[in-house]
């Protein structure tokens, strides 16, 4: 242990999307980028380094398109949606959802997660934030107007302490929100038979959504794969894990249906379990959690990146004041923060917690009642509009 070894303004816990984003969006309104600290992982400490393979594919809507254009991060060779197809299988009604509806480029854009790490690493690399890599950094003790962080042999003191390490949650903590959606989601590629380029899919089932999302087509031009985020029950997962790659694409054609042709695996299958986090309480003195370690939602709609993009575009507005004037107390910059947020989280993650919900009961009332109200959306824009601008945009405040 070398003792203290500098003092920060902002230290932010976990090298994610989210966290990255802050960083970059705070470098740009400091004249001291170097006392932005990033606390991430070893294996990622070299911006150049090729991250760990992951299998998410992530849907940035339009909003979060803007917010990372406008720190020069946006990736490029994404697909773009264009078009969005929703349906309930077994059930009348559906919805569609184009671009045109709202004169935006694409509805959303999907990326394969490496892409947009490698993405925003390259962004910090030309700037001068403070990038720590080791172990996991921990908050050793609070020492009134600043916290004391330890990540390995290091210790430093800093103003505010930003949790964006992902959900790691308490799930005793009281009024915490916690519960599990008693589902799986499988992810996979796949190739379509009769692909639609620019169209990505929901299709409700009585064991959760199905989503078929556009694929990067990358270099080799291959413009039919898609992504396949399909929740089933645990014990149904089971089943499709252990299938071969013959009987899983049969089956995912009988839950899916024809509108795409075969659907074939292009690829591994990955499974994860789905469950709800939320925390209400966002603040703690000079602390605060954003992203993924303030809430963790069904994938339905792809909101998840989402939702923690807007928190990091928000706190970092919130935080301007203390970026000029070091001097500024922090715990009421973060308590507005906080305030700002509410809507936009609860709306956010009410619904996401609603439609995977509501369409899975098995009860023919209920499933009528969710056709007709797709049938009611796609007949009337003055309807789709607003969950539409939601779904792209969210509440930016």
């Amino acid at each position: 242990m070398h003792g203290i070894d500098m003092h920060a303004d902002v230290t932010i816990l976990g090298g994610g999307p989210v966290g990255a984003t802050l960083a970059l969006l705070l470098a740009r309104a400091t004249a001291r980028p170097g006392k932005i600290v990033l606390c991430r992982p070893q294996r990622a400490a070299a911006p150049s380094a090729t991250p760990p393979a992951d299998p998410r594919v992530m849907a940035l809507n339009h909003g979060s398109r803007v917010l990372l254009a406008s720190i020069d991060a946006w990736p490029a060779g994404g697909a773009d949606i264009l078009d969005v197809h929703v349906s309930q299988q077994g059930r009348l009604g559906r919805t569609h959802i184009s671009r045109d509806d709202f004169g935006v480029p694409a509805l959303g854009t999907v990326l394969p997660y490496p892409t947009i790490v490698q993405a925003l690493d390259a962004a910090l690399e030309r700037t001068g934030v403070t990038i720590r890599a080791g172990s996991p950094a921990t908050v050793l003790r609070d020492e009134g107007r600043r916290a004391v962080v330890r990540q390995d042999d290091r210790e430093w003191t800093t103003t505010v302490c930003i949790h964006a390490e992902g959900g790691t949650f308490d799930h005793q903590a009281r009024n915490d929100l916690h519960r599990s959606y008693d589902q799986h989601a499988i992810l996979a590629i796949v190739r379509a038979g009769r692909p639609r380029p620019g169209w990505a899919w929901e299709r409700f089932t009585r064991e959760g959504p199905l989503a078929l999302l556009p694929y990067p087509a990358g270099p080799t031009r291959d413009a039919s794969r898609y992504a396949l985020v399909w929740c089933v029950r645990p014990e149904h997962a089971d089943e499709l894990m252990a299938m071969d790659d013959a009987a899983f694409g049969r089956a995912l054609g009988s839950a899916f249906g024809s509108r795409l042709g075969d659907l074939v695996l292009a690829g591994p299958r990955h499974r994860y379990p789905l469950g709800i986090n939320l925390r209400r309480r966002l603040v703690d003195g000079n602390r605060v959690v954003i992203g993924n370690a303030a809430q963790t939602l069904h994938p339905v709609a792809g909101q998840g990146m989402n939702l923690g993009l807007r928190d990091a575009a928000r706190l970092a507005e919130a935080l301007a004041p203390l970026l000029r004037d070091a001097e500024t107390p922090a715990p009421p910059l973060l308590a507005a923060y906080a305030r700002a947020r509410a809507a936009d989280r609860w709306l956010t993650s009410g619904l996401t917690d609603f439609l995977p919900r509501i369409f899975s009961t098995g009860m023919a009332p209920v499933e009528h009642a969710c056709g007709l109200a797709l049938l009611g959306l796609d007949l009337s824009r003055t309807l789709r509009g607003p969950l539409a601008r939601q779904l792209m945009e969210g509440i930016r405040g």
